[in-house]
């Protein structure tokens, strides 16, 4: 095989030199508990609180309203069933999401129904975006909190996030967000953004793995996930990671710092994926918006062929990319985020995901695009089902009309 070329970085990013380089010291000199009173330990401890205040920072939040967590999943959790579970006592027991969130979020609420909460799944439009208007429609006066994320971990879709929040402030309701595709691939400020609780994790910005956080602004009350021991302020138990804290701070701050100069050239191979893929392959169709989209982000789905042998086959050309989630991988139905947006069933199988960030070149980029086209004309010729979708003369005209207006916004 030849040398592998990684394209699936909203699965999980490489940890950066510089995180890594933090993390160590705290592995193996000063590896003291945090919350121990000797010297090891408030060494510890003040490189916690140095790195909460970057976190913050980062953010724009205090730092007393950064709690660290075990990653993303814990953070959803945390948040809705914390709040939903409060409010509830006071006779709020509706919930209010999107139809396409990450599954850590319409898992968590789907355990919430079982206890007699009452949710509310709002559509999600062919472009991938949730309308502020629905959001605002859906409130009650038992609405206790709203879930939208920031960006959509397979189609890449930057949802209107300050709209709706400015929504939930005027209504009084507890909004979050899981902004664990957002935080250091695009500016995040929580205050602008009218956020009331925030979702990160570490290992999507080059930080390690089993690390992440939950924003809680500022007189935002919640039920503790998990009890125990009094640290992160007596509403998180567990010795706090502190190499892998460090290590997600300061893999954040570079991610900022680089920010600017990374997405410029991020999306330049972005765009030019698109347009090669697109230009080159019959049925093919971009899914998510066109202008509100994160850096990096290609899905393409492709009549008549099975996602499945599409990774198959790009794996053996050294192409790691994903058909969606990581965490559905070993699910064999289609996407319910390109369900959501509206795809067939036959269109919605043959999705591909491609997440690029800085680390990838012009000749990843130029590799990949060719080896798409060769592969999916290739499982075509043995798809019958590829064949019969060209009868459907309506649908080939239908994806090549939407395949004209992405061109013409991407070339």
């Amino acid at each position: 095989m030849s040398r592998i070329i990684y394209a699936d970085n909203a699965a999980t990013t490489s940890v950066s030199k510089r995180a890594l380089a933090a993390m160590m010291p705290f592995y193996e000199r000063h590896f003291g508990n945090p919350s121990s009173i000797y010297s090891l330990g408030t060494f510890a401890k003040k490189a916690l609180e140095n790195a909460r205040k970057d976190v913050a920072d980062c953010l724009h939040a205090n730092p007393n309203e950064v709690f660290f967590t075990s990653g993303g999943t814990e953070s959803d959790n945390w948040a809705i069933k914390g709040v939903a579970r409060l409010l509830s006592k006071k006779g709020k027991n509706h919930i209010i999401t999107s139809k396409f969130e990450h599954h850590a979020v319409l898992h968590t609420v789907k355990v919430l129904e079982k206890e007699g909460f009452t949710v509310t799944y709002l559509n999600v439009y062919d472009n991938g975006l949730v309308k502020p208007e629905d959001v605002e429609n859906a409130i009650t006066e038992k609405t206790a909190i709203v879930s939208i994320m920031y960006a959509n971990n397979e189609i890449g879709t930057i949802q209107p996030i300050k709209e709706i929040g400015e929504i939930c402030r005027q209504k009084k309701v507890i909004f979050h967000t899981d902004a664990v595709q957002a935080v250091g691939h695009i500016p995040v400020d929580v205050k602008k953004d009218n956020v009331d609780l925030l979702s990160l994790s570490g290992h999507k910005f080059h930080g390690p793995k089993g690390i992440g956080a939950l924003y809680i602004r500022k007189g935002t009350n919640l039920e503790n996930l998990l009890e125990g021991g009094a640290q992160e302020f007596f509403k998180r138990a567990g010795t706090e990671n502190v190499p892998c804290i460090v290590g997600m701070a300061e893999a954040l701050k570079e991610s900022l710092e680089e920010m600017e100069n990374n997405v410029t050239k991020i999306k330049m191979m972005r765009n030019f994926l698109i347009e090669n893929i697109l230009k080159n392959i019959e049925g093919s169709i971009l899914n998510g918006d066109l202008e509100h989209r994160l850096p990096g982000n290609v899905n393409i789905s492709f009549a008549g062929i099975e996602g499945e042998s599409l990774l198959l086959l790009l794996n053996e050309a050294g192409i790691c990319a994903s058909s969606g989630s990581a965490c559905t991988s070993k699910s064999l139905d289609p996407s319910h985020v390109l369900l959501a947006i509206g795809l067939k069933h036959e269109i919605a199988h043959g999705s591909l995901r491609l997440t690029i960030n800085e680390q990838n070149t012009k000749e990843d980029v130029e590799t990949i695009a060719a080896e798409v086209v060769k592969v999916v004309k290739r499982l075509r010729k043995m798809s019958p089902l590829w064949e019969d979708l060209r009868k459907e003369e309506n649908l080939i005209q239908n994806l090549e009309a939407r395949k004209k207006i992405a061109l013409s916004c991407f070339c």
